[in-house]
C-alpha cells in the first residue's frame, strides 16, 4: 500500500514548526521515519499535514553543561554510536545506540522519533528512565521539561499536549567512578527486546537506579534499588515488582527477572 494525501511542509525553526502543528487538523511529524514510513504506507496514520523536521539545525545540536548533556531530538542513533555525541555516561549511550536494530536504521532513525513513538521495547525508552532524564518539549507558548519517568503515559502513549513536539533530551552526568549495566533479550539480533534490564549505579551521586523495560506498558523503575541490588541481585524482590504490574506469564517474569539479573553484574553491583 502506499500513503494517503497528505500535506507537506519543512519548517527551518522549532517556532515554525510549533505554529504548524497548532493551526493544521491532524499532523504527524517525520524525523527519522522508521516507525512512521511503515505506518503511512499502511495507512494505520493518515495525517492531513506531514511536519518535516529534519532541516531544523538547532534539532541536530548537542549542548553541554557542567551537569547535562542535552541531545536534540532529530541526532541519529548512528550519531550516537560513532562518538559524534559527546558521551557522558561513562560508555552508556554508544553501547545502546550500537545494538538498536540495524545500521540501516539507526543511519536515518532518531532519538527522538524513538522516544515519540514510545514502544515500550524501544532501547531509549528503557535507558533514558533509568538515566533519569529530562524530556524537552517545544510547542507554541515555548518550551516545558518533563522528566523522563512522567514522560512515557503507556504504550504508544506520551505526554505530549496538542500541538506540541519533543525538541531534546536532557542527560544527566555520570561521576567517574559510575558504572551500570544494560541487558536485552530479543529472538534475534536486530529485534525488538522481549525484555530489558538497566541499572546505573553512581554512589558520588546518591544514584542506585534499575529498570525492567519491554513490558506491556512504561518500564518498571526502581528509583532507589539498593535494597534490589546493593548487596547483589535479589530475585525475589524482582519477581515481586512483576507482580505489582501484573506480569504472570512465567516465561516472562523468567526473561524479566534475567535480564535485571545479568544487568546488575555488568554493571558490578
Amino acid at each position: 500500500m502506499k500513503p494517503g494525501p497528505f500535506d507537506y511542509a519543512r519548517p527551518a525553526t522549532v517556532e515554525r514548526a510549533a505554529a504548524l502543528l497548532a493551526g493544521s487538523g491532524f499532523a504527524k511529524l517525520l524525523s527519522g521515519g522508521q516507525s512512521l514510513g511503515p505506518m503511512l504506507n499502511l495507512r494505520l496514520a493518515r495525517p492531513d499535514l506531514l511536519v518535516d523536521l529534519t532541516h531544523i539545525a538547532s534539532l541536530k545540536e548537542i549542548r553541554e553543561t557542567k551537569d547535562f548533556l542535552e541531545i536534540g531530538a532529530c541526532v541519529t542513533h548512528a550519531n550516537i554510536e560513532d562518538g559524534l555525541v559527546p558521551d557522558c555516561t561513562n560508555g552508556m549511550l554508544p553501547s545502546v545506540a550500537s545494538n538498536i536494530a540495524y545500521r540501516a536504521v539507526r543511519n536515518r532513525g532518531t532519538i527522538g522519533g524513538s522516544l515519540s513513538h514510545a514502544d515500550p521495547a524501544a532501547d531509549w525508552v528503557s535507558t533514558l528512565t533509568v538515566l533519569d532524564a529530562e524530556i524537552v518539549i517545544r510547542g507554541a507558548k515555548g518550551q516545558r521539561r518533563v522528566p523522563m519517568a512522567n514522560y512515557m503515559l503507556g504504550t504508544f502513549e506520551v505526554a505530549l499536549e496538542e500541538g506540541e513536539f519533543l525538541e531534546a533530551v536532557r542527560v544527566p552526568r555520570f561521576s567517574k567512578s559510575a558504572r551500570w549495566g544494560y541487558y536485552k533479550f530479543c529472538r534475534k539480533a536486530g529485534e525488538f527486546a522481549e525484555a530489558i534490564g538497566a541499572v546505573v549505579r553512581d554512589p558520588e551521586r546518591g544514584v542506585c537506579r534499575a529498570v525492567m523495560g519491554a513490558t506491556h506498558s512504561t518500564p518498571i523503575l526502581v528509583a532507589d534499588a539498593t535494597a534490589l541490588i546493593g548487596q547483589g541481585f535479589d530475585a525475589a524482590a524482582a519477581g515481586a515488582l512483576l507482580d505489582r504490574h501484573e506480569i504472570t506469564d512465567a516465561y516472562e517474569r523468567q526473561l524479566h527477572v534475567e535480564a535485571l539479573r545479568r544487568a546488575t553484574v555488568q554493571a558490578g553491583a
